[in-house]
């Protein structure tokens, strides 16, 4: 499965999470960091789904940008 990833920038680092996926977040130093913890992350939370035996979130975000007068 492919889970949309929302990645920003904060004031110590990065932080991410997907909007599929309540409650699934991670924090990391660089960008490469943040996506390969949010990554174990996302596979930890899915793991934890289905030993309770709870729906896999079914992937339905989408990214698109827009451009706009500044």
């Amino acid at each position: 499965m492919k889970y949309l990833i929302v990645i920003e920038k904060t004031t110590t680092g990065y932080s991410a999470y997907s909007p599929d996926i309540d409650g699934c977040v991670a924090t990391g130093s660089t960008k490469k960091e943040v996506e390969k913890v949010i990554h174990d992350a996302i596979e930890f939370h899915l793991e934890g789904l289905r030993i309770e035996g709870f729906d896999i979130p079914v992937p339905r975000s989408f990214s698109k940008y827009v451009e706009v007068s500044a």
